[in-house]
């Protein structure tokens, strides 16, 4: 059989966390269109969920949600090929430093954090005992520039996922798993625009304020806009491919050019 975009994922076993809705879904749908066979997790089931996607309703901020994903995905498929621990996001308040309690800190680390963590320590046997296998962590470049005002929590999270992802590949690496960070800017989704009301009735502003404060603190976006889902999947779609097979210990920023620096 002839290698080609739309087929170069047969054969393989995917999971995304966080696939129900947003970058994820786009995510997942990018590697189904490849040919894998995907797993989507969330904590709630979508009305609209395909079948052709296999769903796990589970919460991931707790170890006992990581610990169901990892047994049904197992018992299930035998093993994982693709692991893309998109799930993540911020639900702590705007404000600062003084607003926030140990609680915010703490709910922000293990989503960020300790979930692809957790994922990550669950697959990575099986992986390696194949010789083989793919992990892609979704950060933010919140991590190199962080919102001090509204995402101090996510923001800290996130450079310490970049952090712990590299430390990963160093180790695994010469093991034939392939350990990559994909760093996103502001991309265009339902979450982004609850973070922006509440970022207005932090500040009591409009919604549209809120984003354009969003943009002014990131620097501007040269290319003019957030991004839209199916670009971060695009990239994701490559990296875990085997056109990538030389690729790992990598964080891709992909930003319309916010980072004003190289």
């Amino acid at each position: 059989m002839k290698v080609t975009i739309d087929n170069e994922l047969a054969g393989k076993i995917a999971l995304v966390t966080g696939g129900s809705k947003g970058t994820g879904k786009a995510i997942a749908d990018r590697l189904l269109e490849a040919g894998a066979t995907v797993i989507s997790t969330a904590r709630n089931k979508p009305e609209d969920q395909p079948d052709d996607i296999h769903f796990i309703a589970a919460d991931l901020s707790k170890p006992d949600g990581t610990q169901q994903v990892i047994d049904e995905v197992l018992s299930t498929f035998g093993h994982l090929d693709i692991l893309v621990n998109n799930m993540g996001g911020s639900e702590t308040p705007g404000g600062g430093y003084a607003v926030l309690s140990d609680a915010d800190w703490l709910s922000s680390l293990q989503t960020n954090l300790l979930a692809p963590v957790r994922l990550d320590r669950g697959f990575l046997p099986g992986m390696i005992r194949r010789g083989q296998g793919v992990i892609v962590h979704i950060a933010s470049i919140q991590a190199k520039l962080p919102l001090y005002d509204a995402t101090l929590p996510y923001a800290a999270a996130k450079a310490a996922l970049v952090n712990y992802s590299k430390s990963l590949s160093n180790e695994v690496a010469p093991k034939g798993v392939r350990v990559l960070t994909v760093s996103p800017g502001w991309i265009m989704t339902t979450a982004s625009s609850r973070m922006m009301e509440r970022i207005a009735e932090s500040a009591d502003v409009t919604a549209e304020q809120a984003a354009q404060g969003v943009m002014a603190a990131l620097g501007g976006i040269p290319v003019g806009r957030p991004a839209w889902p199916e670009e971060v999947a695009e990239l994701v779609g490559f990296l875990v491919s085997p056109r990538a097979a030389y690729l790992t210990g990598t964080d891709f920023v992909i930003d319309g050019g916010t980072i004003p620096t190289i």
